[in-house]
C-alpha cells in the first residue's frame, strides 16, 4: 500500500469565530492510501487550539512512524494495519485519523461497498446542526435567521467570550427564531464554572429552551464541569475533555456531563469512534459525532459512522457547509440540515478539485 499527503487550504465563505479562534480557510492534510488499483482517502485537520496537531507534524507522522508501522501489510489485513496505526506513535490524533479513515475507505472499496454500507449500515442521509460564530447579538440573530430559511432547525450558537454579553446573545437569538428550532450552545471553554452556572440558569429562567451546553468550562476541570452538572437542569455535553477511552471513563466516573462529542481528529480515527459511542451508550451517556473544521473527506467519514450508530441528539457535522468550495470531487452533499451520503463506494471522493 502506497501513502501519499496533499496539503490543502480550502476558503470558507464565512469566517467561523470562537472563543477560542477566527477562521477563513480550512487547513487541512488529506492522505491517498492506494494499494494500486484503487484509492481510500482520509484527512487530517490543523486545530492548534484544541489537539494541538499540526499539519506539518501529521504529515511527518504519517510519512514517518506510521507509514514504517503498515510496511509489509496488503490491503486485506484492516484489523492490524488498525492497531499498528494506533500504535505508530504517542499523541497525533489527526495523522492517525486520516489514515483510519483511509484504510476503511479503502477495504470498503475494495469490497464495492458505501463506507456506511461496510458498517453495515443502509441509512444513506443524516442530520446536522449549523454553528452560529461568535458575534455581535444583532449579527447572531439575522445568521441564525438566514440558517433556519437555509433549512436547518438545530443552532449552536458559540459563546464563551464574555458571559453577561452571552445571555443577551442568546435571547436575542431565541427572539429572532421564535420557539420551534432548537438552540444549543457550544463556550469551547469559555467560562468559569460560576459564570457557567449563572449564565445557564438565566436562560432557564428566561425560558430560551437551550437543548444542551458543551464543554462550559476548561477541559481538565472535571471537578468544575461536574459541579456545573449539578446545579443546572440543561445538559451537558463534555467535548475537549474527551479525546479516548481513559478521558471518557473520567468523565463518567466523576458525573462530569450529561453527553460527550466524540470526534474523530480528537480520538483518532473511526475505529476509536465506535469504542467512544458504545462506551458511552453502555454508561447511560448520551453522544453525538462532532467534526473540527473539515471538508468532504473528514466530515464524510464521520457523517458514515452515524449512519452506522445512531447517536442521542442530532450531530455537528456542518464544517464542510462553510467551505466555499470542496478540495475533493466526490462525497456528501448538503441539503439543508440532510447530509447526503455518497452511492458509490467507499466515501464516494473520487480525487481532489481540480
Amino acid at each position: 500500500m502506497k501513502l501519499t499527503t496533499y496539503l490543502v487550504s480550502a476558503p470558507l465563505h464565512t469566517p467561523f469565530v470562537t472563543a477560542l479562534r477566527t477562521a477563513t480557510h480550512a487547513e487541512s492534510l488529506l492522505v491517498e492510501l492506494s494499494d494500486g488499483d484503487q484509492s481510500g482517502w482520509g484527512e487530517a485537520p490543523q486545530v492548534w487550539k484544541v489537539t494541538g496537531d499540526s499539519l506539518a507534524g501529521s504529515q511527518a507522522c504519517i510519512e514517518g512512524p506510521i507509514a514504517t508501522a503498515l510496511e509489509g501489510l496488503g490491503p486485506d489485513d484492516l484489523t492490524e494495519a488498525l492497531r499498528r496505526v494506533q500504535g505508530a506513535a504517542v499523541g497525533n490524533f489527526a495523522a492517525k485519523d486520516a489514515v483510519d479513515v483511509a484504510l476503511h475507505d479503502l477495504a470498503a472499496r475494495r469490497r464495492g461497498q458505501t463506507l456506511h454500507g461496510f458498517f453495515g449500515s443502509s441509512v444513506d442521509v443524516v442530520r446536522t446542526d449549523m454553528t452560529l460564530s461568535v458575534g455581535d447579538p444583532s449579527a447572531l440573530a439575522q445568521a441564525a435567521r438566514d440558517r433556519v430559511a437555509d433549512g436547518f432547525d438545530v443552532l449552536k450558537i458559540k459563546v464563551g467570550t464574555d458571559a453577561a454579553g452571552d445571555i443577551e446573545r442568546v435571547k436575542q437569538v431565541r427572539a429572532a427564531i421564535g420557539t420551534r428550532p432548537r438552540l444549543r450552545l457550544d463556550a469551547n471553554q469559555g467560562w468559569t464554572r460560576r459564570d457557567a452556572v449563572t449564565v445557564i440558569r438565566a436562560l432557564e429562567d428566561a425560558e430560551c429552551a437551550i437543548e444542551l451546553v458543551e464543554q462550559p468550562v476548561a477541559a481538565a476541570d472535571l471537578d468544575g464541569m461536574a459541579w456545573v452538572t449539578d446545579r443546572v437542569g440543561t445538559p451537558i455535553l463534555a467535548d475537549e475533555s474527551v479525546f479516548g477511552v481513559r478521558d471518557l471513563v473520567n468523565v463518567i466516573r466523576h458525573g462530569a456531563a450529561d453527553l460527550v462529542n466524540v470526534k474523530l481528529a480528537k480520538c483518532g480515527g473511526l475505529a476509536p469512534a465506535r469504542t467512544l459511542l458504545e462506551l458511552a451508550r453502555a454508561h447511560g451517556v448520551g453522544a453525538i459525532v462532532g467534526c473540527m473544521m473539515e471538508g468532504h473527506v473528514g466530515v464524510g467519514a464521520a457523517a458514515a459512522l452515524v449512519s452506522a450508530y445512531p447517536t442521542t441528539a442530532v450531530n455537528d457535522l456542518d464544517a464542510a457547509w462553510w467551505l466555499r468550495e470542496a478540495a475533493v470531487t466526490g462525497g456528501i452533499r448538503y441539503e439543508g440540515s440532510l447530509i447526503h451520503l455518497p452511492s458509490a463506494p467507499g466515501l464516494g471522493v473520487t480525487g481532489l478539485a481540480a
